[in-house]
């Protein structure tokens, strides 16, 4: 069973899912270990569990000090783990925490393999494509106001 919790970067959890940021995103485009974690100390990170191991993560970062706006980050399930419904989960969860905290717009920057994923989960896509860390991506971005109450 899959269970979605947030966690803190104390948490004993976080260096599972530092490992699997680690091998899911960064070493399959030839970044190095822990290149992306410059948010991790002011976000918000979700972690699928499942059986005590990490099988899913997502950050949340805040873009404003108000609090309206927010970046959904470094998405990453345990490839023998894809396509079950844990990007789901995560997703849901993270979108659930960011209205109760008052979000208005959550963005994200979605590899062209993901736009799917991202539109299914509600999200559109607006602004040009760019190339980020090498791999092509779009702005995708979701109005929380528009989204029911889950």
């Amino acid at each position: 069973m899959i269970i979605i919790k947030q966690i803190e970067m104390q948490d004993r959890l976080y260096k599972q899912e530092q490992d699997l940021r680690n091998r899911i995103l960064l070493r399959p485009i030839g970044l190095p270990d822990h290149g992306w974690e410059m948010d991790d100390h002011k976000a918000w990170h979700f972690v699928a569990v499942e059986k005590d191991k990490v099988v899913g993560c997502v950050i949340l970062v805040p873009l404003d000090q108000e609090h309206r706006s927010a970046q959904l980050k470094q998405m990453a399930v345990e490839t023998t783990c894809q396509y079950k419904g844990i990007g789901r989960l995560l997703v849901e969860a993270l979108l659930v925490f960011a209205k109760e905290k008052k979000f208005r717009e959550i963005t994200c920057h979605a590899q062209d393999t993901a736009i799917l994923f991202y539109l299914k989960n509600g999200f559109e896509i607006y602004d040009e494509p760019f190339v980020e860390v090498g791999v092509p991506h779009h702005h995708m971005r979701i109005f929380l106001d528009a989204i029911p109450a889950y």
